[in-house]
């Protein structure tokens, strides 16, 4: 997933000079990628204001811009790039006179941005997060700076942050880094072996956040379920679960990036019975042809695939499950992506993510044999994405009827005449939402909706309870 946001905090005036300490920068951050580093970049924009500078809604109206970029594929690297060129333009012939760039794309190629784009002032790394200061106020930092040896920083709970999402919502990064060797993922060079943040240190962050009036948190990481084995816990996840649901006026706990080989039945029997926590699994399951999988390097977990989607179902009653497939991985022949294609008919997972297979110079699979040609991996792409579609369409034709619990999101893009929210199984952005055509109620506020229509991807309904 590749997402771009200009960060949009609670600062909206043009940039001033007054009140600030002498010589400190408006700053406007574009940031780039997964919610991951969306949070790095919210801790970042907070280590700036603590820091007396002011963050702008708008980065072209900024002295200072930073883009905080992704580099997982090669989409994401394109449109990484294309930020800061035109980040760069705006240096040239706009208001700001200084450009910062900041995350993976940095942490990756580094030299190679400083050399092709000299409009750059300043890079960090994934591991510099703590230097954005020095770098918006004029040091010329760059990757040599960095500790030798890979990333190793966590944020933790006394970071300041200015978050960039609605006021009911909030990321929470558990732990970074990976341990696993998927052929296909640059994750582990970019980002570090993995590594946990302490229960009490996340905990205490949740509180914070809730006092802000968040109302529900997405624990994220390159592992969610992973989550305390680097600390010698099993299951840690689980206990940070009952943790979390014992904080006041939190309404939903998310967990996203559950692998299969750490999902384990007490993380499974957490999320079935503990209140707070939704009925939602996020497994990145990447493929269903054993070949496939064992050229990619996928740990699987215990069992077959269909099997642990069964037990999922099983242990979680009424659980929402998502995934994501890559197909055009080398060597993937016919037979492989039919298995898939009947593995997902089988399956009927709620929501699928399909990614065309990026080959990325770094990782094991760039030397593979057997290159999927363009055509034929955006075809299977497409292909599997309109399956996709006649099977959630069929699901969400179940609901009709049903009374759901919504959080309300706001008036719909389309017309203020709709309102658009969420039920507990769509994760925010990247699932689909639920159109309201009757009834009113504030953003950020929980209502019970009749589900009346539904189509492949969002439902529609009317609310009858605020």
């Amino acid at each position: 997933m590749n997402e771009r946001a200009d960060v949009r905090p609670e600062t909206v005036e043009p940039p001033s000079n007054e009140g600030r300490p002498e010589g400190r920068a408006s700053v406007g951050m574009v940031s780039l990628g997964c919610p991951k580093n969306l949070v790095d970049g919210e801790v970042m924009l907070g280590r700036l204001e603590q820091s007396g500078h002011r963050v702008v809604v708008e980065p072209r109206a900024a002295d200072v811009l930073v883009v905080n970029t992704c580099a997982f594929i090669d989409r994401a690297k394109q449109e990484s790039v294309d930020a800061i060129l035109e980040m760069a333009r705006e240096k040239t012939t706009g208001h700001a006179r200084r450009l910062v760039v900041t995350g993976c794309l940095a942490q990756r190629y580094d030299a190679e941005l400083r050399r092709e784009i000299p409009e750059i002032d300043a890079t960090l790394g994934t591991g510099q997060v703590e230097a954005i200061v020095r770098a918006v106020d004029g040091e010329a930092t760059s990757l040599a700076d960095a500790p030798e040896g890979p990333p190793s920083w966590v944020y933790d709970h006394t970071a300041p942050r200015l978050l960039a999402t609605p006021p009911w919502l909030a990321y929470v990064k558990i732990s970074e880094g990976c341990d696993y060797t998927c052929s296909f993922c640059i994750i582990p060079t970019l980002r570090g072996r993995h590594r946990s943040r302490g229960v009490e240190d996340i905990v205490a962050e949740v509180r914070a956040l809730v006092g802000r009036g968040v109302r529900e948190v997405v624990l994220v990481a390159q592992d969610s379920t992973r989550f305390g084995l680097d600390h010698g816990v099993r299951d840690g996840l689980a206990y940070l679960l009952r943790r979390l649901g014992r904080i006041d006026d939190l309404r939903w706990i998310r967990v996203m990036y559950a692998y299969p080989q750490t999902l384990t039945d007490p993380i499974l029997d957490v999320i079935a019975s503990e209140e707070k926590v939704v009925k939602y699994v996020d497994i990145p399951l990447q493929h269903a042809s054993q070949p496939v999988l064992k050229r990619m390097k996928r740990p699987t977990g215990r069992g077959h695939l269909l099997g642990l989607i069964e037990r999922i179902r099983d242990r979680v009653p009424g659980v929402a499950i998502r995934t994501s497939f890559i197909v055009g991985f080398p060597g993937e022949t016919a037979e492989d992506y039919g298995r898939l294609l009947e593995f997902v008919e089988a399956a009927r997972f709620d929501n699928v993510g399909v990614f065309s297979y990026s080959d990325e110079e770094g990782t094991a699979s760039h030397g593979l044999r057997g290159r999927v040609p363009a055509r034929t991996r955006e075809s299977r792409r497409r292909r599997l994405m309109a399956l996709q579609e006649k099977i959630s369409a069929r699901r969400n034709r179940t609901r009709v009827g049903e009374r759901v619990e919504v959080l309300v999101e706001g008036t719909h893009p389309d017309t203020d005449l709709l309102l658009r929210g969420r039920t507990a199984t769509q994760a925010p952005e990247i699932d689909g939402q639920v159109i309201i055509n009757d009834g009113s109620a504030e953003s950020g506020t929980f209502v019970t909706v009749e589900i009346t229509e539904a189509h492949p991807y969002d439902l529609v309904g009317r609310v009858i309870a605020t």
